[in-house]
Order: C-alpha cells, then sequence, then structure tokens
C-alpha cells in the first residue's frame, strides 16, 4: 500500500482531505471515505462532522474530543458565534470563560439538571448566571443538531435566578449637575442619547448619513431593530433635527462622517467615552460635596450612561410612543424595564 500523503496523516485511517484553490482566491476543502473497493464516499466540508461520519462508517464509537465539552464549545466559538451581533458575541466570549470553567472536561452526555442547577447557585453574579445558562442551553440545542449528543438539553426546566430591572432615575438635578461639568463630546452624546432613546453604542455610531430626508435612520446593534426618527415637526425642525445641525456645524472643519467626535476630530469611541463619563461624573460629585450635598454626590456616582435610554423612555407620556422610540415590540418591556417614575394621578378631591 503507498504511504499516505502528508496532508492526510492527521485524519484516521481511510479518511482523506482534498483541497482546490478557487478563482477568487479561496481554498475549498473536502473530506472523504475511502471504502474497500476503493470508491470516495464525500463527508462533506467540516472536519467535525467528517469525523463523526467516519466513525460511523467504521463501526467505531464517536471520536471523544467531540463529545467532551471543551471541543463542542470549541466548535460554538468558531461556527456560531462569529455570526451573531459585535455586541453578542462580546457577551457570549465572556460568558463561555465562565462556561469552560466548569464544564470544559465533561462529557455531553454526563451533563444533568442538576449540574446546572448547582452551576447556577454557585455564581455569586445571579444575573449573569442567567446569560450563562441560556448560552448553554443554545450550546446543547446546537449540538443536537450536529448530531453529538440524543439525550435532552439538561438546561430545560431549571429555574432562572429572579432578576430584578435596574431601577435608577436620573432627575433633572442629577442631569444638570453631570452635564454642566461634561465636556462637549460627551454633552452631545447625552442629548443624543435622551432624544433618540438608543442605546450607547448605537448613539456613537450615527453619521452623518444616517439622516435621509425627514428621518434619522437608526438599525440598532443588539438587535438589528431598523428605526426612523423624525427629524422635522408640522411646524419646523424637532429637537433632534436643531441638535444634529448644531453638531454637524461643530464638526465642519473635521472629516470624520460621526456625530460624536473628540475635540481633535476623532471618533469617539465606547471606551473613550467611559474614560470621559467617569472624570465628567467624579468632577460633578466632587462639586456637590463642596457645596454640602453628599446625598446628590451619591447620586451622580450611582449614573450611568446607560441610564440615558431609560430617562428617556420614562419622560414620555405616551407609553406607545416610548416603546416605539426604544424599538420595543412589545409595551410591556418598556413598562416593567425602561420607566422609572410612576404614572402621574389626580388625588381623590
Amino acid at each position: 500500500m503507498r504511504p499516505r500523503k502528508t496532508e492526510n496523516q492527521h485524519l484516521p485511517p481511510r479518511m482523506y482531505q482534498r483541497t482546490r484553490l478557487r478563482k477568487n482566491g479561496k481554498v475549498w476543502t473536502a473530506y472523504y471515505y475511502r471504502d474497500a473497493t476503493g470508491h470516495d464516499i464525500p463527508l462533506g466540508k467540516d472536519i467535525n462532522q467528517a469525523r463523526m461520519k467516519w466513525a460511523e462508517l467504521e463501526s467505531k464509537e464517536k471520536p471523544l474530543d467531540l463529545l467532551v465539552m471543551r471541543g463542542i464549545f470549541d466548535r460554538y466559538a468558531r461556527d456560531i458565534i462569529p455570526k451573531k451581533a459585535p455586541r453578542t458575541q462580546k457577551d457570549n466570549a465572556a460568558e463561555l470563560r465562565q462556561l469552560r470553567a466548569v464544564f470544559d472536561d465533561a462529557p455531553i452526555d454526563a451533563i444533568s439538571p442538576s449540574m446546572v442547577a448547582q452551576y447556577r447557585d454557585a455564581r455569586s453574579a445571579k444575573t449573569r448566571a442567567n446569560r450563562e445558562l441560556a448560552l448553554l442551553s443554545h450550546v446543547f440545542n446546537i449540538a443536537r443538531e450536529w448530531g453529538l449528543t440524543r439525550q435532552e438539553n439538561p438546561c430545560l426546566g431549571v429555574r432562572k435566578n429572579k432578576e430584578k430591572p435596574r431601577d435608577y432615575y436620573a432627575n433633572d438635578e442629577v442631569w444638570a449637575a453631570v452635564y454642566g461639568c461634561a465636556p462637549q463630546e460627551v454633552r452631545d452624546a447625552m442629548d443624543l442619547a435622551y432624544l433618540t432613546g438608543q442605546r450607547p453604542a448605537d448613539v456613537l455610531a450615527m453619521r452623518r448619513d444616517d439622516m435621509a430626508g425627514d428621518f434619522l435612520l437608526v438599525r440598532q446593534g443588539k438587535t438589528g431593530k431598523r428605526l426612523r426618527i423624525h427629524l422635522n415637526t408640522s411646524i419646523g425642525r424637532s429637537s433632534l433635527g436643531l441638535l444634529l445641525d448644531q453638531i454637524m456645524q461643530r464638526n465642519a472643519a473635521h472629516t470624520s462622517p460621526y456625530f460624536i467626535l473628540s475635540k481633535s476630530g476623532v471618533r469617539v469611541s465606547w471606551q473613550m467615552m467611559r474614560n470621559r463619563w467617569d472624570a465628567t461624573r467624579l468632577l460633578a460629585a466632587d462639586r456637590a460635596r463642596a457645596s454640602g450635598s453628599e446625598e446628590e454626590a451619591k447620586r451622580i456616582m450611582q449614573f450611568q450612561f446607560r441610564d440615558i435610554r431609560p430617562k428617556a423612555a420614562s419622560e414620555i407620556a405616551d407609553i406607545s410612543e416610548a416603546s416605539a422610540l426604544l424599538g420595543h415590540s412589545k409595551e410591556g418591556i418598556t413598562e416593567r424595564v425602561y420607566r422609572r417614575i410612576g404614572a402621574i394621578a389626580k388625588p381623590t378631591k
């Protein structure tokens, strides 16, 4: 028998790899199984699926590394996570690190609902634990689709930790204190976040070419939801339209198409905004303490940039309009999570 080619020596017996360089410059790779008659049976383009099919054809046990969570996590990180939104990819990477520390060496068929519940109870970060269990559940469902297990998803029926929505509300005094200490780019970001009701990452991603006629076009990074926010009213420019006109006038000397720019014309990243926000908040709190208001200083330090979105939702009287601005498909989410001040009511008499 002729010795196997070098590129096939990492594969199981009778399994072969074929590669072709396509005209577009990409390399095409596929795997085959050569039976006793010399006939080649296609195994597909994915190395893990090919090894599974090889095991079936050879009537052997599935490769152990594909049945241990480490290998399944590796494949999920390679094939599934990159297809998600950028923020979700970042969150999943952090969640996967926590899951790997416990489940990496566990065979997939050995994981039981009680093990999942023990993981939930051992995590001190209860809200994060819920997100991690949601990811683990999805990993199991995908593994079932890949044919790596036939057992039921052990995450099903496992209770999640109770979550209490954040209820901080930035009142006008806190807003004015922070706004008064903020550099221009932070003020612009605060105003833009308030008037659009969008998440911090979406605010920093807004550009001049997102303005189309009477609308500011928004595509939310987390959900992919598309919105059109009015720039004009029946009597003229809306508050948002006026704000964007002012921002573009201030940015006229810079070439960047983004709205939120530093003094030198550089697009403000989320890390840059966090640094500026922390410094601004600290300065505002120090001023409040100097004036003898320790309670206000405490409230200022609790103010996070992400609290601007619920502030906007809370200060729109019509819940349906608030829900539409935030991009929610259900008003219940807006009411339960983002409305942080009570409804206005008249006294009995």
